[in-house]
């Protein structure tokens, strides 16, 4: 990887969107915390940096800072709102509490069409804005770029220093031209080529994982995901009978995903690797009988995993040396920011075994993570560049706990074969009017509530289904999808004829926020 852009995090809460822009460019890139050193920063040779937003004030003594020697480099930089605020501060600016702060949708006026950023964007454009503090006065040497009416400098420039800075958010969405004002920066300021792709990353992983791992055993706990299914080809191509992947059959999968699981990666599969699946539905019932709140069933649901999965992992023990893990980048920033993943990750467990047993199996207690820098949307792309099916590679986004946090109330097979056909049923009538593709997740759920229904001649007590289908980009928020009438009443009549016990079919139009993506 020759071309490398870095995000320094100031604890901006859209820093994985910048990262997703800059990728989008075909640039890598990675979220470093503001703490990362300068020595340890310029010996990554970066073509450009990119400073996020923030929560705080530069003004704070006890605000996240950095060396104003970052400015005096020579590589472009590019600050973002707190980012923006802060080159303007270390730089001999003035940095003030805003008359008025500005959120949400803002109308940008552009001052300097022919910036190198703002170059093919409209005179007046929409962004977004989440601001208290404002740049009051720009460094010396710096022009003002662009002003909305209530905030003088909603950008700033040096073309001579390559340093450019916008209060507003490129970064997200609701900023109609961002994605060109990243790219902008990214390609005509920092010069990068944008040739990162993924078959380059597979060859270079592969290659890398066969010199990491020589002769030695891996085991991998295989879910179906897509994540811990492209970490398992990956692998198989590296080395193939000395990965073992092991199924952990709950019981909570959607209909049939069992069974496509071990077609794929099965004896009869594409793939060359020990494949081993447990069936541990009965186990996993047992445990679950009787709970109802949601959390509770999460801790069973996560506790009894790593029991079947260590009584699997003993097997090996004295065969195999590591735990592979479908850890992706969100997983990495969001779990330590950069600056304790690794910790969390090598001191409470390993590939989902506490850490105790690793340590009992003599497992090595730092996993392998293939996929640790991806977005899902690069995964995807990896996957199918190894050969695994689009229909698997392509899936939607599954709970970690399954169809657990798709079912009110307690969980038993019956609640989950309703789910099961049900979400079968709608997925499938989606995907034949073609109005799947837009989406960004879609599923059935079942309520904890009863009602009196008629069907034929007969009065009947059943239970509710939830139909949920939401449009989002990022999944950091969503809005329900209009999903057309006669659609939603084809899945209804098949629903309720279909399936035994149902005999209400609901359609959840809950935003997020304030809701949550799923039921529960």
């Amino acid at each position: 990887m020759n071309e490398f852009v870095a995000i320094l995090d100031f604890g901006g809460q859209y820093k994985q969107l910048i990262a997703r822009r800059v990728r989008e460019c075909n640039v890598y890139c990675e979220i470093l915390p503001y703490t990362t050193s300068l020595e340890a920063l310029t010996a990554r040779n970066p073509k450009g940096i990119i400073l996020t937003g923030g929560p705080n004030s530069v003004y704070d003594p006890a605000s996240p800072t950095y060396d104003k020697k970052l400015f005096e480099l020579g590589i472009p930089v590019l600050g973002i709102c707190y980012g923006s605020q802060l080159m303007a501060y270390k730089l001999g600016g003035d940095v003030k509490t805003a008359p008025t702060s500005e959120y949400g949708h803002t109308n940008v006026v552009i001052d300097a069409p022919d910036s190198a950023i703002f170059s093919d964007v409209s005179g007046e454009t929409q962004t977004w804005m989440s601001h208290t503090d404002y740049i009051a006065a720009v460094p010396e040497g710096f022009r003002i770029s662009a002003h909305t009416a209530n905030c003088p400098v909603a950008a700033m420039e040096n073309p001579e220093k390559k340093l450019y800075a916008t209060q507003f958010h490129p970064e997200v969405s609701h900023t109609k031209e961002g994605t060109k004002m990243i790219r902008h920066f990214v390609m005509d300021v920092c010069g990068c080529a944008g040739d990162w792709e993924m078959a380059a990353f597979a060859e270079t992983t592969i290659k890398e994982l066969r010199e990491k791992i020589g002769d030695k055993h891996v085991i991998l706990g295989l879910s179906g995901g897509v994540d811990s299914s492209v970490a398992a080809a990956l692998l198989s191509r590296a080395i193939g009978k000395q990965l073992h992947c092991v199924f952990v059959d709950h019981g909570l999968m959607r209909k049939d995903e069992g069974d496509e699981v071990e077609a794929i990666f099965g004896p009869k599969g594409n793939f060359d690797l020990n494949f081993i699946r447990v069936d541990a539905k009965e186990r996993f019932f047992m445990q679950l009988m009787g709970e109802s709140d949601p959390e509770s069933k999460r801790k069973v649901i996560g506790a009894v995993f790593p029991q079947v999965f260590g009584d699997e992992a003993k097997k090996v023990k004295g065969i195999v040396k590591y735990i592979a893990q479908g850890t992706i980048y969100p997983d990495v920033v969001e779990s330590g920011d950069g600056k304790t993943s690794d910790v969390i990750k090598s001191h409470h467990n390993v590939g989902g075994l506490p850490i105790e047993l690793v340590r009992e199996l003599g497992f090595d207690e730092k996993p392998i993570e293939p996929l640790r820098m991806l977005f899902k949307d690069e995964v995807r792309k990896v996957g199918l560049e190894l050969g695994i099916p689009e229909e698997l590679v392509m899936r939607q986004p599954f709970p970690g706990p399954g169809l657990g946090v798709r079912i009110i109330g307690e969980i038993t097979p019956a609640k989950v074969k309703i789910v099961q056909e049900a979400d079968y049923i709608f997925r499938d009538e989606l995907a034949r009017a073609g109005v799947d593709k837009d989406l960004g997740q879609y599923f059935a759920a079942l309520s904890n509530m009863r009602s009196v229904g008629v069907m034929g001649d007969h009065r009947t007590y059943g239970l509710a289904v939830v139909l949920r289908a939401v449009l989002t980009s990022d999944f950091m928020t969503a809005e329900a999808a209009e999903i057309p009438w006669p659609v939603l009443q084809k899945c209804m009549n098949r629903i309720i004829n279909e399936v035994p016990g149902v005999n209400r079919v609901l359609y959840d139009i809950t935003s997020k926020p304030p809701g949550t993506i799923e039921l529960e």
